[in-house]
C-alpha cells in the first residue's frame, strides 16, 4: 500500500502551518501545500471540504480530514500519526 498524499492548506505567516510541517517533516512526510491566502478558488475548496472552517492550516491526509496542527500533535501524541501517514 502507498503512503496517502498528504495535504496542507495554509497562507503566509502562520505559525501553527510552520509547526504542523515541522511535526510532518519529522514523520518523514512529505506533503503538498496549498496558499490559500493566494487563491480566492482554493480557499473556497477549503471551505468546501472542512464544512466552513476559515483556520489555518486545515490538513488531510488521504481522504481524512485531521483538522488543524492541534489536532495533527494529539495523533502524534496518541502513536496514531505514524500508521495514518503510513496509510494502514
Amino acid at each position: 500500500m502507498s503512503a496517502p498524499e498528504v495535504l496542507l492548506y495554509t497562507s503566509a505567516a502562520c505559525p501553527y502551518c510552520d509547526r504542523a510541517k515541522r511535526l510532518l517533516a519529522r514523520e518523514g512526510a512529505a506533503w503538498r501545500e496549498v496558499r490559500v491566502d493566494r487563491d480566492p478558488d482554493e480557499l473556497a475548496a477549503m471551505l468546501a471540504r472542512t464544512a466552513g472552517r476559515r483556520s489555518v492550516p486545515q490538513i488531510f491526509i488521504g481522504a481524512r480530514h485531521v483538522g488543524g496542527f492541534d489536532d495533527l500533535a494529539a495523533l502524534h501524541r496518541e502513536g496514531a500519526l505514524g500508521a495514518l501517514l503510513a496509510g494502514a
